[in-house]
């Protein structure tokens, strides 16, 4: 997942120093917001003579292409334009051979992304207050990034707003291609070390029932409801390469995975009539409380013998409650 370093949030910090810090800790890009002011690309020339390090352009204005001509001049590699702010807007010059993208606030659905569908690479999820840096994380976020992939599976996903290194990696997992980072990265005492936690480290903020997928998302059969055609079907449906099985209650009682699923039939072939649940069902898999932090999970994973694509989530009385899938880690870091 690429860090793209927010270089106002620096506040006073002298420009060329900063970026000279930067890339010497290997920011992947340099973070810019244009506010309806056209005096950032003065600082985006300054930036040109002292780095290679891609520009990330942030134009937050009701006409955003009155800055085109600008943008092209100075080589811009990714452009996102606010869509709140937007009242009269032309698509991008062929000159323009960087990335464009559409930032959306917190409150604003997906659905406006097909307006600009055909245009654009990438989404932005504005994840706090636009302008309000320091603000945390605004948690219904998960849930549209997880919508946006599922409606949009060919488009990259960019988020920010109250980045730390606990939801670096959270974001990392739900298949996240970059992280627009201020506050937590450039106002610490060693930016180094800051960014070496923005890479590979975590917390214990969050709770796994904060970015699980919920339980309407994922597959599920019901014990006493169960055929072996419904199951495959089931597990087909939602694409996850599973599903749960639940008692009328909806108690997690095992999973049936397409590993699963092979293994019965190798053991029943050709006799596949008569196949139970319980032939195909792992009734003792790995699985995490959703009151669990990450951290717990983390650890929890770390310990086990085998590797795992998914957890089920169960809640405090046993009953399904998600599940987080890991399979997105390698996605968010091409």
């Amino acid at each position: 997942m690429k860090i793209s370093a927010s270089l106002y949030s620096a506040g006073t910090a002298d420009l060329r120093e900063l970026v000279r810090e930067l890339d010497a800790y290997q920011s992947d890009w340099f973070h810019i917001d244009c506010n309806d002011d056209p005096s950032v690309f003065d600082d985006i020339r300054e930036i040109r003579k002292l780095s290679d390090t891609p520009i990330d352009l942030h134009i937050i204005s009701p006409e955003p292409q009155k800055y085109y001509s600008q943008i092209v001049e100075t080589g811009v590699e990714y452009v996102t334009l606010q869509f709140e702010n937007i009242e009269n807007w032309h698509p991008m010059p062929d000159a323009f051979k960087g990335q464009l993208g559409i930032a959306i606030t917190t409150d604003t659905d997906i659905d406006v992304f097909d307006r600009f569908n055909g245009q654009v690479s990438f989404i932005l999820f504005m994840a706090t207050t636009p302008g309000k840096s320091g603000e945390p994380f605004q948690q219904k976020n998960f849930r549209k990034i997880r919508d946006f992939r599922n409606r949009y599976p060919d488009k990259k996903i960019h988020v920010d707003g109250g980045i730390n290194a606990e939801l670096s990696f959270i974001l990392r997992n739900m298949g996240v291609t970059a992280v627009v980072v201020g506050s937590y990265l450039l106002r610490q005492e060693f930016i180094g070390s800051a960014m070496m936690k923005l890479r590979s480290n975590t917390g214990s903020e969050y709770c796994v029932s904060d970015f699980m997928l919920k339980r309407d998302e994922i597959p599920a059969v019901k014990r006493n409801e169960y055929s072996f055609p419904q199951l495959l079907k089931v597990i087909d449906d939602f694409k996850l390469g599973f599903t749960n099985i639940v008692d009328e209650n909806d108690t997690l009682l095992g999973i049936a995975s397409m590993a699963d699923v092979r293994k019965a039939l190798l053991n029943h072939w050709p006799d596949l009539n008569h196949l139970r649940v319980e032939d195909i069902m792992n009734p003792h898999p790995a699985l995490i409380h959703s009151n669990n932090s990450v951290y717990d999970m983390l650890e929890y994973v770390k310990n086990l013998s085998f590797p795992v694509l998914f957890l089920p989530v169960i809640d405090e009385h046993g009953k399904l409650a998600g599940t987080v899938k890991f399979n997105n880690l390698i996605k968010g870091e091409l």
